[in-house]
C-alpha cells in the first residue's frame, strides 16, 4: 500500500467498513518446538517463516497485517487483491503450505495450519496517536482466527461462504465445526495441498 495512504490514515485516525477476505496461519506445536531448540534456533525458524509468509502474501496481492508470535495475519481487499479476493486468500494459503514443504516427501520444515474467511471488517487505524496500528477488526476477523486454530497440520479450513466466493470444488470435504465463541455450528471446507485444484477459467 502507498505511503501516502498510511500517512493520511495516521493523521486522520480513520478507517472504514469494507468487504474482504482474511487469512490466518500459524505454526503447529510451536511450544514443543521451542522446548526442543535453543532460543536462537527458534528465532531463526520464526524469521524464516516470517520472510517466507511475507513473500507469498505480497506475491498474491495481499497485505500482511501482522505477525503475532508464531502466527501470520494477512488481509485481502478489493483495492489490492481485486474482486476475487476470497480466491486470492485461498491461493495464498495453499502457496504458503507449498513454500513450507507440506507436499515434500520428508515433510514440512515448519508445520502449519490455516484458516480463510470472507466478510465485512473495519479496516483502519487503532490505538493512540503515539502508537497507531493499521489493522482490521470485526467478527469476520475473529472467525478466521478460530478457523485457523481448528485446522490440522497441512490443512486450510475455508468458511463455506469464502469457498463459494472463491469457486472451490463443491466435492471437497466439508466439516461442521464448533468454533469458540460461536453459538451455532459453523460449516467449513477442508483444503489440502495435494487435493487443491484452482477453479477453472479464473485468471491468476
Amino acid at each position: 500500500m502507498c505511503t501516502s495512504c498510511f500517512k493520511f490514515m495516521n493523521e486522520h485516525h480513520g478507517g472504514a467498513e469494507i468487504e474482504g477476505s482474511m487469512l490466518f496461519a500459524d505454526i503447529r506445536g510451536s511450544t514443543a518446538l521451542a522446548e526442543r531448540t535453543s532460543p536462537a534456533v527458534f528465532r531463526d525458524l520464526l524469521d524464516r517463516f516470517y520472510a517466507t509468509a511475507g513473500h507469498v502474501v505480497f506475491e498474491h496481492d495481499g497485505y500482511v497485517d501482522k505477525f503475532v508470535g508464531d502466527e501470520l495475519v494477512a488481509l485481502f481487499f478489493p483495492l489490492l487483491a481485486g474482486e476475487r479476493h476470497a480466491l486470492r486468500a485461498v491461493d495464498t494459503a495453499i502457496a504458503l503450505l507449498r513454500a513450507t514443504g507440506h507436499q515434500d516427501p520428508q515433510g514440512p520444515w515448519v508445520p502449519l495450519g490455516a484458516g480463510v474467511h470472507s466478510g465485512r471488517a473495519w479496516f483502519g487505524v487503532l490505538g493512540d496517536r503515539g502508537h497507531p496500528e493499521i489493522t482490521a477488526v470485526g467478527d469476520a476477523v475473529n472467525t478466521t482466527a478460530r478457523l485457523a486454530a481448528s485446522a490440522e497440520q497441512g490443512e486450510v479450513l475455508v468458511s463455506a461462504f469464502a469457498a463459494e466466493a472463491a469457486g472451490l470444488d463443491r466435492n471437497l470435504e466439508r466439516r461442521i465445526l464448533k468454533l469458540k465463541g460461536k453459538e451455532e455450528p459453523f460449516e467449513a471446507v477442508s483444503v489440502r495441498v495435494r487435493r487443491y485444484r484452482r477453479p477453472a477459467a479464473v485468471s491468476p
